[in-house]
Parts: C-alpha cells; structure tokens; sequence
C-alpha cells in the first residue's frame, strides 16, 4: 500500500478564532517541547458524546506500611494498574500524563520534554542545573484541590524562570516562584481537555471545550485549541478546525503538541490540523484519501511526527512518518509491520516508535518493541522489552504519551522493573540504557537504591533528570546522574514527616505531572473532583518545594 501524502495545505484565510534475562544493569543479548488575542469563534452545537479523560486511578504513591517496607506502595502500584487499563479503554481512553518538563529540558522526551525555549538537542553538553548549598527541602506552596461534583480534567503544568503555570478548573492560572503567590489568571468556557509538555519561547498549547456541560450536552466536544503565553498570562489565540468527516462542525480532537512555531492537533476520528503558533493562522490540514489514510496523532518537540493509519479494522497499515512542520509534507516514513494496531511516539529526534507487537509487552505497558528510525525512514535499530527486566509505559491509543523514557547521549534511558531489594520485603530497581545504533543495552547503571524506586524525567544537556520515589520514613529525591559516569548527585530532598507523604502519596510518576527547575519541585493532578468521603485526607492540585 503506498504512503499517502499526509497533508494539504490550507488557503489563507482571515484571522482564525480564538509509551534468559540478563542480570539488572548488563547487557542484553540479541538486537533489539506578545500577540493580539484573537477573537474565539463559536462552534456548532455538539451532541452528547463519550467523556474525553477518565478518572484519575489512585497514585502509586510514596508512603509505605511502617515495618513492611514499599508494601503499600505495591499494593497501591496493583490497584493503579488495573486502574489504568480501564481508563485506557473508557471514552477513547485520553488520559493525558507527561513528565517532568522544568530546566532547559531541550532534548525531546517522552513524557519530560517541556522547555523555557525552544525544543533542541544538548548532546554532550553540561547540564543547566546546579547543586544547591542545601539540597534538603521545604515545602513550597500546596493547593488544595478544587471539589468539583463531576470529574474536571486539569491537564497542563509547565515551569519558566520565574513561574509555575498549572491547568485548574476552566482556567489556567501562574504562580510564582518565590512563594507560590498567584500571578495571573485566564478563564476559560470549559474545561482543559488536552495540553502539550512542549515550550517554545514560553507559549504552550491547549485543548479545552467551548461551554460547560449541560443536561442536554454532558460532554462538550474537546474542540478548542489555545496557545498560552506562560510568562504574561495571556491566552494569545483559540480556534477549531472543521472536522475531516465533513460539515461544519468543529473537530474534536484529543492531543495537541507543538514543534518550533507549528502547533498540531489531531482529531479522535479521523484527521487534525497545524496552525502558526504566534497567530494562529491555519497552515495544513492532513489528507484523506481513497485508501482510508489518516493522522491519528502528533509528537513534537524538535522534529514533528506522525502515526498515520491506512486502512480497514482488522487490516490496519501504520506508517510512522517525520512531517515539514510548515507544511505537513512527510519527509521520512517508516512502515509498521502488519498487525500493529495502535503506535506511540517516544521521540522525535531521533525519531523513535513504540508498539505492543504481538501482546507480548510484559511489564513495560503497553510497549514491547522500540524502533529506532532514521532520518531517511529506514529501521536502525530495533530494542526488545519483552523480558520483563524492564519498566516503561506508553498509552494504548495516544500517540505522545509515553512516560519513564527518554532519549539523550545516543541512548534511550528507562527505568528497570521493581524487584526485591536486599531488606527483607523491600522493592528497588535500577535505570538502565540501551544504544540507539545498535539497539543493545549498555552497562550504564545507576541504582535508586534500598527501599527507593526511580523513574527519569528529562535530559539536562548530558545529565539525567530522575526523580526517586521514597519508602514510608524517607523523603521524595531528584538526582542528576551524570551520562558518561552514572554518577548520582543529589539536587532535592523533600521533608520525610508524616504530613509530606500523605501529600505525595496521591502522586505518581506514571499518573501525574512533575516539573523541576532550579531546586524547585512540582507535583500536580491531571484531574480532580469531590472526594468520596468527608473523612479523606487533604487533596492537593499540586505540591511543591524548594531546595536552598
């Protein structure tokens, strides 16, 4: 079947509306992120349809049973699991997660690739973040989570020099670093449905819904795309895109992302559309044709990919392709083998594919096969997770939502699989990493160490960003690792007191969003509502805190 052309452009209109065994740590054998605000239009009525996020599964957490180690953490981790197979499943399973997304972070994550500038490549170079004179922490600012009746999708948290931007209830609100006091605020019409990790010059995008829901109209379509500026406070643009299917109703969409000065949404459908990200002027729309081809979702970050889908349930032909970002035009594409599904995005550049072939992903979620893509669509490399040695997850039908993955140093760093420490019932692992040429694990090893579990965020130019998830008595930690020799220096230590685990213990890595910049850590929700029980402990929107 050949690849269709993946995108047509638009003509100029009027301004728009507003992823044996060897031993732990050896190799394994075999191959393997200023304007006018524009002026939003209103959509069409929308008829009732499936909720677009589902709810937020308990959090892995980081309290643990006194005397039983990580136990409570593991039994939690079990829950969240099942969890989220079902949140996977209900309502096209958008569950929106992305990880840490502080510092420069200019090298393209999965899940941590958010930047202060524009998306790119720090090979080799020295990492931003410094060593504090006192790495042990206090706490910040915490907020208390909005109670709303209904479950509300707060998808979003991003961190510049001088703010923290977190996604609320139909609205996106700035604090500052200093003592959390909030800075700005801009109201929306409804809930945020959808946000990218990417950055470029501090503007960020977002989906949300035109309205609020109504009796007549629960779900409103996610259909609104926004860029926000995270510095200002000011939502620069909004707009729709008319839906591929025909008519004049607007698109409604579950993933946005942006690549320099291109942001791309794509439709739950079929399609999606790419707009100018300083004025949001419409630039490309992707092509469906006879042989039923079309975009199911974007990744950024330095380059901008695809996965486009060809064909018939159960014929399905995927094609993961780099596209110009000015025009949608691919410009590498690379052919799935037959009987893939669904495909993720683990990075752009180098541009890298995930996939469950066959079901036999064990222990990785959702992923049991990486495919390393050169720049002229041909397979360089092809890495195995199926031994279960190793952990990793990437979303059954989203495309850039792959968490405890990144890529720098021409390597793909992912954590280990927890496994039994030497403490009698306590759990650890490792992070570990493969080459992307040859597709073979490395020797590089850094260990999280008796009773802590660790999971990477972000590169910080060579060094690796990697957040340590705590015992019961012991405080959260991020650690920079240093790429050649896997040595780990310790940047942040939160408080280990009561109080701070019960805060922490509603998140996760795998389920909520963490940023660090410059001694600060933040941990957020991506949804909230009323708590089931009056007698529940305090609900934070996020926590935070701060090194010296």
């Amino acid at each position: 079947m050949p690849v269709q052309p993946a995108a047509q452009p638009v003509p100029p209109p009027g301004p728009p509306p507003a992823p044996g065994q060897p031993a732990y740590g050896y190799p394994q054998p075999g191959p393997g992120y200023g304007y006018p605000q524009q002026q939003q239009q209103q959509p069409q009525p929308q008829p009732v349809t499936a909720p677009m996020y589902a709810a937020q599964p308990p959090a892995t957490g980081t309290a643990a049973a006194a005397g039983g180690g990580n136990d409570k953490r593991t039994q939690l981790t079990i829950v969240g699991a099942a969890l989220l197979a079902i949140v996977l499943i209900v309502g096209g399973g958008l569950w929106y997660t992305s990880g840490d997304g502080g510092g420069d972070g200019k090298q393209t994550t999965a899940g941590g690739s958010s930047s202060t500038g524009n998306d790119k490549p720090q090979e080799g170079a020295a990492g931003t973040e410094k060593v504090p004179s006192n790495p042990k922490a206090k706490t910040l600012f915490n907020l208390p989570s909005p109670q709303p009746a209904e479950q509300v999708g707060t998808i979003g948290s991003w961190i510049t020099e001088s703010t923290y931007v977190k996604s609320d209830v139909s609205k996106v609100v700035g604090y500052n670093l200093v003592d959390g006091g909030k800075k700005w605020e801009i109201p929306l019409p409804g809930e945020v449905c959808g946000a990218t990790k990417h950055v470029t010059e501090n503007k960020s995008a977002i989906l949300f819904r035109p309205t609020q829901p109504t009796a007549e109209n629960k779900y409103p379509a996610c259909s609104e795309v926004g860029v926000i500026d995270l510095e200002g406070g000011k939502l620069l643009w909004s707009g729709n895109a008319k839906s591929a299917s025909g008519g004049d109703r607007p698109a409604n969409l579950r993933e946005v992302t942006i690549s320099g000065n291109t942001v791309a949404a794509a439709d739950i459908s079929i399609g999606g559309a790419a707009w100018n990200l300083a004025d949001g002027k419409p630039l490309w729309v992707p092509k469906v044709d006879a042989e039923q081809c079309r975009d199911t979702g974007y990744a950024g970050g330095e380059a901008l990919a695809v996965i486009r889908k060809c064909g018939q349930s159960p014929n399905y032909t995927l094609y993961a392709q780099i596209l110009d970002p000015a025009t949608g035009a691919p410009k590498a594409s690379y052919k799935l083998s037959p009987g893939i599904d669904y495909a993720a995005i683990v990075s752009t550049k180098p541009l890298i594919v995930g996939a469950d072939v066959g079901k036999t992903a064990k222990n990785a979620t959702g992923v049991s096969d990486l495919f390393v893509v050169d720049d002229k669509g041909e397979l360089k490399a092809r890495i195995a997770l199926t031994s279960g040695t190793f952990d990793g997850k990437c979303a059954a039908t989203e495309v850039e939502k792959c968490t405890g993955m990144v890529v720098g140093n021409g390597k793909l760093y992912l954590p280990s699989y927890e496994h039994q420490g030497q403490e009698g019932s306590s759990r650890t692992n490792e992070l570990l990493s493969f080459d992307l040429t040859t597709g073979k694990q490395t020797t590089d090893r850094a260990d999280a160490g008796e009773r802590y579990q660790i999971t990477p965020l972000r590169m910080d130019g060579s060094n690796i960003i990697a957040y340590k998830e705590p015992p019961y008595d012991k405080g959260a930690q991020i650690v920079s690792i240093d790429g050649k020799t896997m040595k780990e220096t310790l940047l942040l230590e939160s408080p280990g007191d009561k109080a701070n685990q019960q805060a922490q213990i509603a998140f996760s890595p795998d389920y909520s969003e963490y940023r660090y910049h410059n001694g600060k850590l933040f941990m957020s929700r991506t949804s909230v509502r009323k708590p089931y029980s009056e007698k529940s402990d305090p609900e934070y929107l996020f926590i935070s805190y701060t090194a010296s």
